[in-house]
């Protein structure tokens, strides 16, 4: 295959791009990958490749190279410790001149070598592994956009081990969503909570229905977390074994509370609620009331605070017909986002 239209689209775009991935599968198209180095050099753009075969020699000047471990000791040796793969892969990254050395190394997790810094090896995150098809793909995929994104490589390598614990606890290719990998890297991927799809929470409830356990559910907008909300959510908690929190979307605030709301991101309170000891799932909805949520979830409890009568509270007649209850929980007195808010304004305005 003629190299010369791959190499103008290359450099077409390298002015755009915050790393150039080549992943090498030895059917013809990186018979130039030096060239395609040089290019990225010039434009001082990382360069990460996922090798094929034991020549190195091709890959020299890379920024960082992403050999599994069979890959590595094909080329390397075989190693009997960990200090034998450091070793061995320090004189790859002179001989080769390459910026960085990332070994995955299946159930014993990465190893990344750099020059003139000590060996950082991360242990793997997968709970269970399925299947490793595509993992290597996950690995250097993440670590490129984390890379581009502005992040070290030490922290790249921390996002793209939390993708592939993902990846390799699934059947199949697969590939991490947005999701899943913000889950995988706070920790909570393991266990099936924190943020999540209306799809993910579907099967995380069918799981904890199987296990015997209560399902409480509750919503609001949750836009400056306070102690009136921390208050409430542990109340509600202790009425089941789950909790689930529905979060007005950005635009469902807006049509709810007004243009100036919210003062924080959608993205941002799910966050914060997730990060509750009280909470377990937490999940977003875009309509004014989240009466189609409810009816998909059907939680064995709906709960909501304030001065609602049960009946008017949206999903009750859903919640209800399916034999569930559903409770009306008082507030803390004093405390309001809105009072907070009102008190910002003030005291900006002295």
């Amino acid at each position: 295959m003629d190299p010369e239209p791959l190499h103008e689209r290359i450099n077409q775009a390298l002015g755009s791009i915050g790393a150039l991935v080549l992943s090498d599968y030895a059917k013809g198209a990186l018979t130039s990958v030096q060239t395609m180095i040089a290019l990225a050099r010039q434009a001082d753009v990382a360069v990460l490749i996922d090798p094929k075969g034991t020549d190195f020699e091709r890959y020299r000047g890379a920024t960082l190279l992403t050999p599994n471990l069979s890959e590595f000791e094909a080329v390397a040796g075989k190693c009997k410790s960990e200090d034998e793969l450091v070793e061995r892969g320090m004189k790859l990254i002179a001989n080769y001149d390459l910026s960085a050395l990332l070994v995955t190394r299946s159930e014993q997790g990465m190893t990344l070598l750099q020059p003139n810094k000590a060996p950082l090896h991360m242990p793997t995150q997968a709970q269970e592994v399925y299947d490793v098809t595509g993992a290597g793909d996950t690995v250097i995929g993440v670590l490129a956009a984390t890379l581009a994104a502005g992040n070290t490589l030490e922290e790249a390598c921390y996002f793209a081990n939390a993708a592939a614990g993902v990846v390799v606890g699934k059947l199949g290719t697969s590939t991490v969503s947005p999701v899943e990998l913000e889950n995988a890297v706070r920790g909570r991927a393991a266990t099936g909570f924190g943020v999540m799809t209306e799809e993910e929470l579907k099967q995380a409830v069918a799981s904890a229905r199987k296990r015997g356990e209560k399902v409480v559910m509750t919503n609001g907008v949750f836009d400056i977390l306070h102690a009136g909300h921390v208050s409430y959510l542990a109340n509600a908690r202790k009425l089941g074994d789950r909790l689930i929190v529905a979060v007005n979307s950005d635009a469902s605030t807006k049509r709810l509370k007004g243009e100036s709301r919210p003062v924080n991101p959608l993205e941002q309170r799910m966050i914060v609620l997730g990060a509750l000891e009280s909470v377990d799932w937490v999940v977003s909805f875009e309509e004014d009331t989240p009466q189609r949520l409810i009816a998909g979830i059907l939680p064995d409890l709906l709960v909501k605070g304030g001065d609602y009568k049960p009946e008017e509270i949206a999903g009750s007649e859903e919640v209800w017909a399916n034999g569930g209850e559903v409770m009306v929980l008082n507030f803390e007195d004093g405390c309001s986002t809105t009072n907070i808010i009102k008190k910002i304004q003030t005291e900006s305005e002295k």
